[in-house]
């Protein structure tokens, strides 16, 4: 069978909750409009007692008890069973009860004539002297009237739930018809965009509810895919040159020394070979680290290192190639508990990438708190274009390559820095105070 839609499963929900309360408020309603009434006809019987109990004793008392209403009985009774008054629809009868109250009035329910008709009544009884002796004074209101109280109250339920829940069910499935069809809408939308189409997005109808706020985060999610995309396409165009150009080269080098077979020739062609083949290398590394980091993201097991010996090292293997002043005087003692190697390689790319973009100058920083321990790696470099702060450390990007001196990277560099970053539990982010650019590298220290 094939299931019900969820605008029916939904407005069926809404009217059976709606016609359990409908039915458990129609009950308590009734019952509380019989107990109202009930209560307020006992309240008026015990006083009419009172009243008649005091005329009685002052020898005042009426034949006919005309203070009665046209469904309520009355009468005084003696203990002979003589009846001293009676309400004009049971004059001349006999009692109509033989119930002795006692010490305080007592209620019963009893058959009474009223005129040509027999009622029920709820009849109280009240005892006291009389100016002749002992009376038993009655007081009924009849049930009748409580019960077609109640009866036509049961009736307006009865005529007035269904319509409101007819008008419930109604409203709801045209509200959620509405709703639904905006999803159907977003749905068909999003079923239609393909990797090819990522420029398209979802309506949207400027309201702000939830599906209005579904669209909007829908198109938000396709712009970061289509983003992400761009990225790729630009990386992939990126790498493809990064690795063509060196392969050209080998190939050109190749050819140009085997038709000349000069032995000098071949040597300086071994170490050029040597140089693009470490670039190719290096740009294959870091493609698989980020390939096995996405594979596995499980934080690295750490131990207490010595960051400042890290960064002291750094800095002694970079210093014989590089023109540029590697300043270490602000390297403390900077102890963290991390993965050494992870730590080393950070350390290593942000250093790298300082000199890549410094014009004469690179800090070194590292202190500690006991809880966390910081490394500032700052240059006195053009900066970052505020274009790509927010990109800098995406692991497709490649900024300008005007900054550099020298051929821009693979743009992978920084993206595997703050990944090693996180892996240990720390944070690495670009501070955008003063000139140059100051990358800002945060680990758990050993207190932490």
């Amino acid at each position: 069978m094939r299931r019900p839609t969820l605008r029916t499963r939904a407005t069926l929900l809404a009217t059976l909750i709606t016609a359990l309360v409908l039915l458990a408020g129609s009950m308590l309603l009734v019952l509380t409009l019989e107990t109202r009434l009930t209560t307020g006809s006992d309240q008026l019987a015990r006083s009419r007692i009172r009243d008649l109990l005091e005329l009685a004793a002052a020898g005042d008392l009426p034949g006919t008890l005309s203070n009665v209403n046209d469904e309520g009985v009355a009468q005084v009774v003696d203990t002979r069973g003589r009846v001293l008054a009676a309400s004009p629809n049971i004059r001349g009868r006999p009692p109509i009860s033989d119930l002795d109250p006692g010490q305080r009035p007592t209620v019963r329910t009893v058959r009474a004539p009223d005129d040509t008709e027999t009622e029920t009544y709820r009849l109280w009884a009240g005892a006291g002297v009389g100016a002749d002796g002992p009376v038993v004074v009655y007081v009924g209101s009849s049930l009748e009237s409580v019960r077609e109280a109640t009866s036509t109250l049961r009736r307006e339920l009865e005529l007035g739930a269904p319509v409101l829940l007819l008008l419930l069910a109604a409203g709801t499935w045209l509200v959620l018809g509405g709703a639904l069809r905006r999803v159907e809408r977003i749905r068909t939308e999003v079923d239609t965009i393909t990797e090819e189409r990522l420029d398209r997005r979802v309506p949207e109808s400027g309201t702000d509810d939830e599906i209005g706020r579904l669209a909007g985060t829908m198109n938000r999610m396709l712009a970061r895919l289509e983003a992400s995309q761009d990225r790729q396409r630009a990386f992939v165009a990126d790498v493809s040159h990064d690795l063509q150009s060196p392969l050209a080269a080998q190939r050109a080098q190749l050819e140009v020394a085997l038709s000349r077979a000069d032995p000098p020739e071949l040597a300086a062609l071994g170490r050029d070979l040597l140089g693009t083949t470490g670039e190719m290398e290096r740009l294959v590394r870091d493609l698989l680290f980020l390939a096995a980091a996405d594979a596995d993201a499980t934080p690295r097991e750490t131990s207490p290192i010595d960051v400042d010996d890290i960064v002291l090292e750094e800095a002694a293997r970079a210093r014989p190639g590089s023109v540029t002043r590697i300043d270490t005087t602000g390297v403390s003692a900077a102890p963290a508990r991390a993965a050494a190697d992870d730590v080393r390689r950070i350390v290593r790319n942000l250093l790298d990438n300082a000199l890549v973009h410094a014009a004469g100058l690179v800090e070194l920083r590292a202190r500690t708190d006991g809880t966390w321990t910081w490394l500032e790696v700052v240059d006195d470099g053009p900066g970052v274009a505020a274009e790509d702060r927010d990109q800098i450390f995406d692991r497709f990007h490649r900024g300008d390559r005007a900054r550099s001196r020298h051929t821009a990277g693979s743009g992978l560099g920084l993206a595997i820095a703050r990944t090693l970053a996180e892996r240990q539990g720390g944070r690495l982010t670009l501070e955008t105070e003063g000139p140059g650019a100051r990358f800002l590298l945060r680990l758990p220290g050993t207190a932490g």
